[in-house]
């Protein structure tokens, strides 16, 4: 057997003429009024092609190579005037999408990525062009993560957020930070109004400004006590529920396999369905429930 591993890519990264390159699909006028867009184009036009195209050559003799990633970017060159770019060439003709292979910047990585920049000596004006942004937003986010603890730091990483949690957040001691932010997991909602709600039901002494009165629009002080004792209420009931969760199921899919076997045995169901038929139904549920929830867990 051959155990050679054959490369996916030439080796090395060529400029092509961008007439050699036949695109799978058009983008269209209105592709490029997009934000997406707009970004790539500013990049390009500050900092050139950081990502090299992805193309395929479509015969040894013929110097015409199928584009197979980076349609968006090409247009960008093409409107810059430009006559060549950088790219990489695949062995394969693969009619996929790479960069679906490709985690997006999070939120906090973005963060690092702009303080990187700021202290190499790239100017605040120069990255704004870049990523054609307000130059006021890029020095908000250089100080994105200041007041928010380590650990929320290293929950978040990879997450995509919305900005402004994070200033919701900031208003938080650091335990109930961490508190908001295992809740945010649990949820799967990281977005500032969530936030905001987790404020409104975070109690005084746990503000980083306790000696201020909290202030939610749309909510009075009675509300917001009121969610101050249901959230309490809620975070005991899920950490009961956190705790029992594995026995809870433990039990379910012993006592599920054992009805199971009862219901397989052809005279208990026999009986059952003539004396019992809504026990028997109730046994049925319980195990295509289980089923359902084991077949999820291998997924």
């Amino acid at each position: 057997m051959n155990d050679q591993v054959r490369a996916a890519f030439e080796q090395r990264v060529f400029s092509l003429p961008i007439t050699s390159l036949l695109p799978r699909k058009q983008i269209s006028d209105s592709q490029k009024g997009t934000v997406k867009f707009r970004r790539i184009f500013r990049s390009i036009a500050e900092v050139g092609v950081v990502e090299p195209l992805i193309v395929s050559r479509l015969g040894k003799k013929e110097e015409k190579y199928l584009l197979l990633d980076g349609h968006l970017r090409l247009a960008a060159l093409q409107e810059l005037g430009e006559s060549n770019v950088r790219c990489i060439i695949s062995q394969d003709d693969e009619a996929f999408t790479y960069n679906k292979r490709v985690n997006r910047l999070a939120t906090i990585q973005e963060h690092f990525m702009i303080l990187r920049a700021l202290k190499s000596g790239v100017s605040a004006e120069k990255l704004a062009k870049a990523l054609d942004l307000d130059i006021q937003m890029i020095k908000r986010r250089s100080i994105l993560l200041n007041g928010i603890c380590p650990e929320v730091v290293e929950m978040l990483k990879d997450k995509t957020i919305n900005k402004h949690t994070f200033s919701v957040l900031r208003k938080m001691k650091p335990l109930r930070q961490i508190e908001a932010a295992e809740l945010m997991g649990t949820a799967a909602n990281w977005s500032a109004s969530y936030a905001k709600a987790l404020l409104a039901a975070t109690k005084q002494d746990d503000l980083t400004r306790s000696d201020r009165p909290k202030k939610i629009a749309g909510m009075t002080r009675e509300q917001m006590a009121r969610m101050e004792r249901e959230m309490a209420s809620l975070h005991q009931d899920f950490k009961q529920i956190e705790n029992s969760y594995g026995d809870d199921i433990l039990h379910l899919v012993i006592a599920s396999g054992y009805l199971g076997k009862l219901v397989a045995n052809k005279e208990i169901e026999r009986f059952l369905s003539q004396h019992h038929a809504e026990i028997l139904d109730e046994f049925r549920s319980i195990i295509a429930a289980t089923s359902l929830d084991q077949t999820g867990l291998a997924a």
